[in-house]
């Protein structure tokens, strides 16, 4: 018996023609073709978060609809769009199509990501450089052509390169023209971050009321990108534009996986065992009344336990740029925002008022920009919805394990970088000097200003401390966490073997009246696993020895022989 072999995963693979030629697992969403004619929005926008399958739809819509991808016809065979009757299936290959993709619209300064969108725009161009023959067009348009073609246009004629690129392509075909624009909205979010946001805005608004409102050769356009931004901002005048968000029900289970989808995966791949992990990991968002999982890190796990079914799950979303945005709402938090953000972390929820129409640069204006922001972009899900007064108000939670382990990680950032900022010199004094009680007090004044999270309860306490004491001196903090050896949890370790050296053992109390208690454990089993003689071995002959322990924002610091 001979083992089949089983179709590669796509790991990243963007374009529909690779997908479905090179016989990678695709998982079907062509139905969103019938769905997108059925709906038959003039400008179609969806909105969801990074990597969520925007970019692979947008390919299979131009090899669909792209006259000039009729020789590739055959890839939909078999697929669901194919099952859907001659209607459907009598436009396609029959438009001519623009695509551009504005996710590499970036860079550090706008004259820069201005050159990155010519580049983009002159590429689609070249794709249509066929028209430079076309006994349709005037020499005159032409000669434009060719400056577009070559870079050579003045920036602000750029405003109107799609419209100018339809105009030629409806007279050469003599059909009107599909706009598809991917990730519409990564140049407005890299400016906002880089700080030329104004001159972005002002450029794009020009660029879409061109190619998408004055445009009479446009048949539909579909946009793509992560956020639904103000139209007052971009979209000016735009009354023909349908709105797509993950607030709306239709088109919910074509950007991610839905359930029965992962299903069929992971048995397709003998991985049903699996479910339960992928689910709490992956799964959680809600897309109307869609529940679907990340498209991309359920793939990446997937790749990971077909080599190897004991790999653990891990966050394989935790590099995309929006996460930085996690930070600025922990540096902005007062008292009560930082209790929302551990309410969340400890899997509770909480309810607040969504901003749909988001201008980039009013994000950390107010604290509800910023709960809408993180839920657009996949950092919270919709577990309720009310309306108040006209406001719509949305019972908010971490969608899974995936997002809880980015925020405890951004929370870790945040804390090591405000450590490395605050003066500790008071607190490492009474550490040296056997002060429990100034001890306790810096140690606890330093808890009420964190975020805590304690699903993990010692390991929080544990990183806690570590991050406290990174700062201190002539001091190596050593964590047995990290070293995985039968020691005490946290060991100090001075330059020289004259001066004292410091070991902690951390508990953690079950109710606030334990406190006391569990510090004296904690000293008992310094003694009793003798966690000292590997420093005497060293040479240190003076070791100071603290049991402390944590209960919620509260500690209690125990000294050896106090």
């Amino acid at each position: 018996m001979t083992d089949v072999k089983l179709k590669p995963l796509p790991i990243g693979v963007e374009f529909f023609d690779d997908m479905i030629e090179k016989g990678y697992y695709y998982v079907d969403k062509t139905r969103l073709i019938k769905d997108l004619l059925d709906t038959g929005g003039a400008v179609n926008l969806f909105t969801r978060p990074r990597r969520f399958g925007k970019s692979l739809n947008i390919s299979m819509l131009q090899h669909f609809f792209d006259n000039l991808m009729a020789d590739k016809a055959s890839i939909f065979d078999g697929l669901n769009i194919s099952q859907t009757g001659d209607f459907y299936l009598s436009h396609q290959n029959k438009y001519p199509v623009i695509k551009i993709g504005l996710k590499d619209a970036e860079s550090s300064h706008f004259k820069g990501a201005l050159k990155r969108l010519t580049i983009e725009i002159a590429n689609e161009y070249d794709r249509h450089a066929y028209l430079l023959e076309s006994s349709k067009l005037r020499d005159r348009e032409k000669k434009i052509f060719e400056k577009f073609l070559d870079k050579e246009m003045p920036l602000e004629d750029y405003l109107d390169s799609l419209k100018f690129l339809s105009t030629c392509l409806e007279k050469h075909y003599g059909e009107k023209v599909i706009i598809l624009i991917d990730e519409y909205d990564v140049p407005l979010e890299k400016s906002y971050f880089e700080g030329y946001y104004p001159e972005m805005v002002q450029f794009i608004r020009g660029f879409f009321s061109s190619a998408l409102k004055t445009n009479k050769s446009l048949h539909f356009a579909v946009l793509t990108g992560c956020l639904r931004v103000s139209k007052e901002s971009i979209f000016t005048g735009l009354n023909n534009l349908n709105i797509v968000s993950i607030l709306n029900d239709g088109f919910g289970e074509y950007y991610g996986f839905t359930e029965l989808e992962v299903a069929e995966m992971l048995k397709y791949y003998g991985l049903e065992e699996k479910a339960e992990e992928m689910r709490d990991w992956y799964n959680g968002y809600l897309f109307g009344e869609t529940t679907v999982y990340n498209p991309w890190s359920g793939i990446k796990y997937l790749y990971d336990i077909v080599h190897n079914k004991m790999k653990f799950p891990s966050s394989h979303w935790s590099n995309t740029s929006s996460n930085s945005i996690i930070k600025d709402l922990i540096k902005i938090s007062d008292n009560t925002v930082k209790e929302e953000i551990e309410q969340l972390i400890a899997g509770q929820t909480i309810t607040k008022p969504i901003v749909e129409d988001i201008v980039y640069a009013d994000i950390t204006k107010t604290m509800d920009n910023l709960w809408s922001f993180l839920f657009f972009t996949g950092y919270l899900k919709k577990i309720s919805k009310t309306q108040i007064d006209v406001q719509n108000y949305l019972e908010l939670a971490i969608p899974n394990k995936e997002i809880q382990y980015i925020y405890q990680r951004q929370i870790r950032e945040w804390f090591d970088e405000k450590v490395k900022m605050t003066d500790l010199t008071t607190m490492y004094t009474a550490i040296l000097n056997g002060d429990t009680q100034i001890f306790q007090n810096e140690l606890t004044r330093m808890l009420k200003d964190t975020i805590s999270y304690f699903d993990s309860k010692e390991a929080f306490y544990h990183g806690f401390l570590t991050a406290v004491m990174a700062t201190m001196g002539d001091y190596k903090t050593q964590s047995n966490r990290e070293s995985g050896n039968g020691r005490a949890d946290i060991f100090l370790k001075p330059v020289s073997i004259r001066q004292p050296a410091v070991m902690i053992e951390v508990k953690v109390a079950g109710v606030a009246k334990d406190l006391a208690k569990k510090g004296d454990e904690a000293l008992a089993q310094i003694e009793e696993k003798k966690y000292d003689d590997e420093l005497q071995r060293e040479g240190y002959t003076h070791v100071i020895k603290y049991g402390i322990a944590f209960y919620r924002k509260d500690c209690e610091v125990k000294l050896y022989g106090q």
